[in-house]
């Protein structure tokens, strides 16, 4: 893998965006759809002013048809192809009846183009333009853009980025492709809330029944009844209503990347879902993930990984043989999007059935004692937890002399009320679990303690002080929020910091669902066991159903951030909040690791 880190070999159709990829004609850049069709996959654009237009179509996948937001005429938009070290000026036009706007994820810029309306401006109102000037732009790496504007991010508008290294790339390939993983679905979003208020298992095609085969005991599916909870509540919108897709290709829609055997393929994996998370392989293939959220990390060999809402991982593959299916499995195994690396344009790999769905256990419901991550409930000592006791014996508020919702375990800062129904009661570190039902495969499966950052980070300084932020939420009213809170209720209240100040931040999981947390306008070192000067940069953390995640902080950039769960009807029904970063000269005195 040395020789993949060190040596270039000859770069063979860079950035190309597969055999499948439709081309779009001079004339249509920019063009206003005026509720035309809109095409599958997308184009590129660079240089010093770029123009892009927001418009609005339908879009057929796979015989579905839905009307969807697009930008350049195309779903997913265009492949937006940066230099590290320049400035750019992108010239946005909403054509839309409504207002609109696009976020840079994971770009540094000044905070008043960082594209979220009411916090770092106005947005873009219909028929107008807004530019976009970011300066210099101080990194390398995979991106991606969206729509910050109510809920058009899920039909459609989106896209991928690619900032080119100033210098030589470390990592080197002889094919550099993008993959955007998203969803179709025909539903209208503001649909989908509504089924999601009015009952959050509306789309949830694989409950628990008398009848079903998964491997839980009449006790087993007493108590979870007794919780009012199912084990298979894992995603909120599922494949009963969504179709996953590769570069806005449905799995038998044929999307493709060729190679020649024996070359070295750079796939850069951008997860631009809406509200999925996917487990991403090649079966039977290992490869090596070398970038995490556009951060280059040491090599780290393996055979699968979880890819959150808006995280992105850049991977090395050899293939080999005629063909290979790439496979983004949603995490509730109820659909998968399907590319191919193939030798010639047309070859093809067998495509793996759908696993069986996982099971959430009790380490999901922050029930860890001791370290009892990853298992199962099934095989646990229920009468040593009160488990016999029947369960009109039992309180609606407890499990087994195990109290799930125990206020008193929460700190005073939160705010308990009808958006809190579970609390997690021992929210131990999960930063070493895989994701939910990949802890018990064969293989090797990526998780954040093996990220290690590639170079040294820049700032060793010893936090000043340290935060704790709950992720709560009811998942029967489907409400959402941090520390109890809507962001609707505290947006004149937000999180504070000092310029320059170093904060080391725990996130603790009070919910059953894995939240994908994202901060905007900064990169943060995951707190995973790696070294002080190589814990990895990251602008989105999965934090695990019951569980905790840490990372440390430098509020470097001055201005007003977005700190919300990716998840999108997460963020719309509440869990968002404001990062505030005072101007210069607020710099606290603090400590650089080693002192006294």
């Amino acid at each position: 893998m040395s020789d993949l880190m060190l040596s270039r070999r000859r770069m063979l159709g860079a950035g190309a965006l597969g055999a499948g990829a439709l081309a779009m004609p001079a004339w249509a850049r920019g063009a206003d759809l005026h509720g035309g069709m809109i095409r599958h996959g997308f184009d590129e654009v660079s240089g010093r002013d770029i123009a892009l237009t927001i418009g609005e179509g339908h879009r057929l996948v796979q015989g579905r048809s839905g009307h969807a937001v697009a930008v350049n005429g195309s779903i997913p938009g265009p492949l937006v192809r940066l230099r590290e070290g320049e400035p750019v000026r992108i010239a946005v036009t909403n054509t839309l009846d409504e207002d609109s706007s696009i976020h840079w994820h994971g770009l540094l810029l000044p905070f008043q183009y960082d594209g979220v309306p009411g916090i770092s401006f106005p947005g873009i109102r219909p028929g107008e333009t807004f530019v976009y000037d970011i300066p210099a732009l101080r990194q390398s790496g995979t991106y991606w853009w969206h729509s910050h504007s109510g809920l058009q991010e899920q039909s459609g508008h989106y896209g991928p980025i690619v900032v080119e290294p100033a210098a030589a790339d470390p990592v080197q390939a002889d094919r550099d492709y993008v993959l955007l993983l998203s969803e179709f679905t025909p539903l209208h979003p503001h649909t989908i809330m509504d089924k999601l208020k009015k009952g959050e298992g509306y789309f949830n095609y694989q409950q628990t029944s008398w009848t079903d085969d998964y491997p839980l005991s009449a006790e087993d599916r007493r108590m979870w009844g007794h919780m009012r909870m199912m084990a298979t509540d894992i995603l909120d919108v599922t494949g009963s209503t969504y179709t996953y897709l590769a570069n806005g290709r449905g799995p038998e829609e044929g999307m493709e990347y060729l190679f020649t055997p024996g070359e070295r393929v750079r796939l850069r994996i951008i997860n631009g879902s809406a509200m999925t998370f996917f487990n991403v392989r090649i079966p039977g293939v290992k490869f090596w993930v070398v970038a995490a959220d556009g951060q280059n990390v040491r090599p780290v060999e393996v055979e699968e990984f979880q890819i959150g809402t808006a995280e992105t991982y850049d991977i090395i593959v050899e293939p080999t043989g005629e063909a290979q299916t790439i496979v983004a499995e949603s995490m509730d195994r109820s659909g998968m999007a399907v590319a191919t690396l193939a030798s010639r344009p047309g070859a093809r790999a067998s495509v793996p059935a759908l696993r069986d769905p996982p099971l959430l256990t009790m380490a999901d419901m922050g029930m860890n004692h001791g370290d009892m991550a990853g298992m199962d409930h099934s095989a646990m000592d229920h009468a040593a937890m009160g488990h016999d006791v029947p369960a009109e014996e039992m309180s609606d508020m407890d499990m087994g002399g195990m109290n799930m919702r125990d206020t008193s375990l929460l700190p005073p800062d939160v705010k308990v009320g009808p958006g809190i129904d579970m609390v997690s009661m021992n929210p131990l570190d999960r930063m070493g679990d895989p994701g939910l039902g990949l802890d018990k495969v064969p293989h090797k499966v990526l998780t954040y303690k093996d990220l290690v950052a590639l170079v040294p980070n820049d700032d060793l300084r010893r936090p000043s002080r340290q935060m704790e932020i709950h992720l709560t939420g009811s998942m029967e009213r489907y409400m959402w929020s941090f520390d109890g809170k809507k962001f609707t209720a505290v947006s004149d209240d937000p999180i504070r910091f000092a310029y320059n100040e170093r904060v080391r931040v725990k996130l603790v999981n009070d919910t059953m669902m894995a939240h994908p947390i994202h901060l905007h306008g900064h990169f943060f070192e995951l707190v995973n066991g790696a070294p002080a000067d190589r814990q990895p940069q990251k602008h989105t953390v999965i934090v695990q159903p019951g569980g905790s995640a840490t990372f440390d902080l430098t509020a470097d950039e001055e201005g007003d951030w977005a700190f919300h769960c990716h998840l999108l009807y997460h963020m719309h029904s509440g869990m968002f909040q404001i990062v505030t970063v005072a101007p210069r000269g607020s710099e606290p005195d603090v400590q650089r690791v080693g002192e006294d």
